[in-house]
Formats: C-alpha cells, structure tokens, sequence
C-alpha cells in the first residue's frame, strides 16, 4: 500500500493570525473550514489542486478537551508556520500497523458534512518531531479539495528536514515528486508555491 499526499497544516496560536499570515504570504483568500468537536479545533483552508492547506488552531470557544490536541496544537507556540502534513489512505489500520511506533491509533473525526478517520498519537506527538504525516482515511466522496473555490496556486515543493532524514525517508511509504526529505540540524518544513503573484514560500 502507498500513501497518497493529502494536505499541508499551518498552526497558529489563533485563527485569525494565521490566516493573517498565510494570506499576507500567499496573497490569496482562505476559504472553507469549520470546527472540529473531538479535538476542540477549528480552521481555513485554501485549495491547491489536487491538495489543500489548511491553517488550523485551538478552537477558544470550545472546552478543551480531556485529550491532546492533534499537531501539538497544546504546546504551540510562536509565529504561525508550517508544522505538519497529513497523506491518506485506503486502510488506516494497516498503514498504522506498519508505520513508526508513536502515529497513533485510529479516531473517528467530522467536520459538517466530512467524515473521516485520522491516527492521532495519544500524546499529540507525531514521529520524527512532526515530520512524519499524520494519516488520515476520508469516508465517502466529500473531500475538501474538490469543494473548494479554484486559488491559482499549485504546490511544487514540499521540503522537509530532519537529522535522521534517512530513517524518515526509509519509514515512508509515499512516493511525490514534490516532496523532498533532506538532512538538517533540527526539524524544518518549507513549502514553495506557484501563485498568480509569482514564487511563494511558507516555512
């Protein structure tokens, strides 16, 4: 089984200062997105094609829940930035069964009318300080991707560092050209983007 690139996360200590930040970086409107009950989130998205970005945050006018949060949205801290990506999945359980010790374990989530399954580490603490994706399994044909309004921006590199960048890449059963794994002193993700306005990085 092979993992297929879904989505990229931006965390923000709130909302409204990372759509802020994306928008100022990307220089298109976020659209979309909504609340996520089980984990007491909420977030925007932005359509990439056949991708999305979505800028997501502890939901203030929720009760925090008696689990961490996922992306270890608890502990974040800082300007908003890129923390995570997420691939999915036909099989979430046998893709957990065979991943690194620590994805998590399968929960049933919903977002309005999208439903979907997500391994969520029970510390909120994905492998390899994040750079591993979270693995999601959508149930359905709804997918936001496909829902979402036409950006004019296109995703053409996904770079992600890490010191054990071969352990990564060995633990990684996805194949994307646009995804680069490379040595790095400490964990970073870049993201470069084809936009209407030209080359546009978040990191």
């Amino acid at each position: 089984m092979t993992l297929t690139f879904d989505h990229l996360a931006v965390s923000a200590e709130t909302l409204e200062e990372g759509v802020a930040a994306v928008e100022a970086a990307l220089g298109v409107a976020l659209a979309g997105g909504g609340q996520h009950p089980h984990m007491s989130t909420h977030n925007r998205l932005i359509g990439l094609g056949d991708l999305y970005l979505e800028v997501i945050a502890a939901d203030p006018a929720a009760p925090k829940p008696d689990w961490p949060r996922w992306f270890d949205l608890d502990n974040f801290a800082g300007r908003p930035r890129l923390t995570n990506w997420i691939a999915r999945c036909d099989d979430l359980v046998a893709e957990v069964a065979q991943a690194p010790v620590g994805v998590g374990v399968p929960v049933s989530l919903q977002r309005g009318d999208y439903r979907w399954q997500m391994a969520v580490p029970a510390d909120g603490k994905l492998p390899f300080d994040g750079c591993f994706p979270a693995l999601i399994q959508w149930e359905g044909a709804l997918h936001p991707a496909r829902a979402l309004p036409e950006s004019g921006l296109r995703l053409t590199r996904l770079e992600i560092a890490h010191p054990q960048a071969d352990s990564l890449r060995a633990a990684l059963n996805l194949h994307d050209p646009r995804v680069e794994i490379v040595a790095g002193q400490s964990k970073e993700l870049r993201a470069s983007f084809a936009t209407p306005h030209g080359v546009r990085v978040i990191q």
